[in-house]
């Protein structure tokens, strides 16, 4: 399927009363978010060992992708979502994990810096796995929620660049639920995270490579590096035992890195890179005529 056509409407076989981008995206995410609170529910209950959290996030998250599927498959009447191409999801998601894991490290590095990250000693192995466990079916519901739900099918409407606005921004405000939210968490979550994530997916139409950018990302956070994440609390622990100290500005403070003005700089980076390769592609695509 080309880029142009990913933006039509659905084929003739999808719901008849789904052809409205404006009826399908409110059904399409709220169904995904309903996906998301399960998946949530199933982590809290399985975490108690690392093997049980590892089979109830592979688990979870292979479930959420059948669900999208499906949902698409009723919807829009695409049997094969070109935004979910197997062919593409072991390169899709070594890239992301790649990314991920070294953006966080810099983001770190540079928190370490200015005195604002200390290491106390080891954590756990156990601890890092059931991190991984956990964030690998929180990472593939939220973007297919975000990118393959909410930013796909508003961009059929307003455009790229609308679609990336308001898919980061509510990106960001679902963070304001957690245990040690802020407002400015939220707003750098919706900047560094929100507008990553559907950059990524712009420049490639794929979600296999936000999903391991978001996996990596949020399991380096604290699967490795043993900070919060998105406000969460301390959760599972890492392999490094270890807290942030000082200005909140710097450090993220009880929110953790990501609210750290160092985590939006090091984000911003490739952002800006993924939407000019998205341009040069010819994949930002004009708001169309209501």
């Amino acid at each position: 399927m080309s880029d142009q056509q990913a933006l039509t409407s659905p084929a003739a076989d999808g719901a008849r009363w789904a052809r409205s981008a404006w009826v399908r995206l409110p059904v399409l995410f709220a169904l995904m978010l309903v996906v998301d609170s399960v998946i949530s529910a199933v982590n809290a209950a399985a975490d108690a060992t690392p093997l049980t959290a590892l089979i109830a996030g592979v688990v979870a998250g292979g479930l959420a992708l059948a669900a999208y599927a499906g949902l698409v498959r009723y919807l829009e009447g695409r049997r094969a979502p070109a935004e979910l191409a197997l062919g593409e999801a072991r390169q899709g998601l070594r890239r992301g994990a790649v990314l991920g894991l070294g953006l966080f490290s810099v983001t770190i590095a540079l928190v370490a810096m200015v005195g604002g990250y200390h290491v106390h000693g080891w954590g756990s192995i156990g601890g890092a796995l059931t991190t991984l466990g956990v964030m690998t079916g929180v990472s593939v519901a939220e973007e297919l929620a975000f990118r393959g739900a909410l930013f796909r099918v508003l961009e059929e409407k307003v455009g790229t660049w609308g679609a990336l606005a308001v898919s980061g921004l509510l990106f960001g405000a679902l963070h304001l639920v957690n245990k040690d939210a802020t407002i400015w968490g939220g707003l750098s979550i919706a900047i560094e995270a929100g507008l990553m994530f559907g950059a990524v997916y712009a420049a490639t139409r794929s979600l296999w490579l936000p999903i391991g950018l978001h996996l990596a990302w949020n399991t380096a956070e604290q699967g490795i590096f043993g900070t919060s994440v998105s406000g969460a609390g301390s959760g599972s622990g890492g392999l490094l035992d270890a807290s942030v100290s000082g200005p909140h500005a710097l450090t993220g403070g009880d929110f953790g890195p990501e609210a750290s003005v160092f985590a939006i700089l090091v984000c911003l980076v490739p952002t800006v890179l993924f939407l000019r390769a998205a341009k040069r592609r010819n994949r930002i695509h004009p708001r169309r005529p209501s």
